[in-house]
């Protein structure tokens, strides 16, 4: 429920975020794969729908070929309109250019998401939005997200930046990048506690939180004796005012009577 809620909340940020967008956007810019619906509103002779090839064109009838790559919907609606005109097939024509399937212009995410896929840059998207729309991180996902972009380093993002709409942190997205979520970072506990198992680390969780976010010590543990293996070190006794680190196991020792 609280995740439902969390969800709920961040989506009612995507109209904040889509204000932020740059001013300079002027549409689509359409590539090779999109597909078109060219429509002259009267003629329906000159109606078609296709796709841009790998050449960056269009076939239209009558007038040939058109070049669609880098073009917006109004821009090549502009072009075709132009090429009647010229071809003299139509006076005045009113044209329109629906884009059927945006294909050029993506990002991958992958990774502990509601839904790992490939998803399109229709518009200006910040990474927050890409990530609501593969339905935001999962329960078991880490609290950050690695941005890959080609030709630089991989950019760590923080969850909770992202949610707190902090704009250095939420970049806005290129075509051919992956936001992948890694798993949460995870310790072990047993012992006499009341709920033993692989748990996620929580940001800066110390070893007290995580007894006590385990269900507490049982009716015979010692909540201030608790063991600590790390790594391939030897189990030692633990600072319970430590952090917790990936793959630390906590041992519950029990009291003594």
């Amino acid at each position: 429920m609280i995740h439902k809620l969390k969800m709920a909340m961040l989506a009612a940020s995507l109209a904040v975020s889509a204000q932020a967008q740059d001013a300079g956007y002027q549409g689509y810019r359409l590539g090779p794969d999109d597909t078109v619906q060219v429509i002259v509103y009267g003629q329906a002779e000159f109606n078609v729908s296709t796709r841009v090839k790998h050449d960056g064109t269009i076939v239209m009838p009558l007038i040939g070929i058109v070049k669609a790559e880098g073009e917006t919907n109004i821009s090549l609606a502009r072009q075709i309109t132009d090429k009647l005109v010229a071809g003299g097939f139509l006076k005045s024509p009113l044209v329109n250019i629906e884009v059927g399937a945006y294909v050029s212009r993506s990002v991958n995410v992958a990774g502990n998401v509601g839904q790992s896929g490939i998803y399109p840059l229709d518009r200006p998207y910040h990474a927050l939005e890409i990530l609501l729309k593969a339905g935001w991180v999962r329960v078991d996902a880490a609290n950050f997200v690695y941005l890959r972009r080609s030709g630089q380093p991989v950019r760590t993002l923080q969850v909770d930046d992202l949610v707190k709409g902090e704009r250095d942190s939420d970049p806005l997205l290129v075509p051919g990048d992956t936001l992948f979520v890694p798993p949460a970072e995870t310790f072990f506990i047993y012992g006499a506690i009341n709920g033993p198992g692989m748990k996620a680390i929580l940001p800066g969780m110390t070893i007290r939180q995580a007894v006590a976010l385990s269900g507490g010590v049982s009716a015979s543990g010692n909540a201030n004796k608790v063991g600590l293996i790390r790594g391939n070190a030897k189990e030692v006794d633990a600072d319970l005012s430590q952090k917790v680190l990936n793959g630390d196991i906590l041992v519950i020792k029990e009291r003594l009577f």
